[in-house]
């Protein structure tokens, strides 16, 4: 007979739970007053508070031109790593071949490698083509970072698909692309918007490359942000991060609370 667990006796479990969530959370959620304070450098507890630096962030046109580049390349980004990533999902679960093990490892391989490592050698192929500081290989470099998580996040929905459904509209004259299309892709569209999600974020919140591909006007929010904490601390940054914060955690919360609706209905 199998033992029944009761939460009394999983409290630690839960207690170490909390503990990790807290350490993980709380430094960045201290971001958020600190974008209030009225001081001129970062502080924490503000002494007085105030929305200058979210002022300063709308009308700088600085941080206004690299949030554009940002957005600029994690839209395009977005655009060519979802179809690639959810192409790559689709041919694995279906191929089912030998070598499907080896062309998965090859194609996360980006999540293994220090991206630091990624950076330099997409500098030294950029400049030999003469493309640093261009959205173009901004972009390609961002898609190499953001296809892995696409191709996660899709293989994880076509798990819970029953192919069998596409081969009904196979057999019943539809080419394989029209399946896709009108069969398959609307019952893990949820995947596929989840990962076209994280490649936005991905590619709007990476530094790394960004500090060795981008500068002057075609520097990205992030590399500028970088700077600035290296050069000066701008308390602005503060309201960045935290404008950065609110993006990444409300529309998955909204997105989740929508579906936890659906399915009670």
């Amino acid at each position: 007979m199998e033992s029944h667990v009761t939460h009394q006796q999983r409290l630690w479990l839960y207690l170490l739970t909390v503990l990790v969530i807290c350490f993980l959370v709380l430094p960045s959620l201290i971001v958020i007053p600190m974008s209030f304070s009225g001081a001129n450098s970062l502080m924490f507890p503000p002494k007085t508070w105030s929305l200058r630096w979210y002022d300063n962030f709308i009308h700088s046109p600085q941080w206004l031109e690299a949030t554009w580049v940002s957005v600029r390349v994690a839209f395009f980004t977005t655009l060519l790593a979802t179809p690639i990533g959810t192409a790559a999902a689709y041919g694995l679960h279906v191929g089912r071949f030998v070598f499907a093990p080896v062309i998965y490892g090859m194609l996360i391989a980006a999540l293994m490698v220090p991206v630091i490592l990624i950076a330099v050698g997409a500098f030294f192929l950029f400049a030999q083509l003469d493309m640093i500081n261009t959205i173009p290989a901004l972009v390609l470099c961002d898609t190499l970072l953001a296809v892995p998580f696409v191709l996660v996040t899709v293989a994880a929905g076509f798990k819970g698909y029953d192919m069998n459904q596409e081969q009904v509209a196979r057999s019943l004259g539809a080419h394989r692309f029209k399946a896709f299309m009108t069969v398959t892709l609307p019952q893990i569209r949820a995947s596929v918007m989840a990962g076209g999600f994280f490649a936005f974020i991905i590619a709007f919140d990476e530094v790394v490359i960004a500090i060795f591909m981008s500068g002057g006007e075609g520097a990205t929010l992030t590399n500028l942000m970088f700077s600035s904490l290296r050069d000066q601390v701008d308390p602005t940054i503060a309201a960045i991060s935290t404008l950065m914060i609110v993006l990444t955690t409300i529309p998955p919360l909204a997105v989740h609370i929508l579906s936890l609706k659906r399915q009670r209905r």
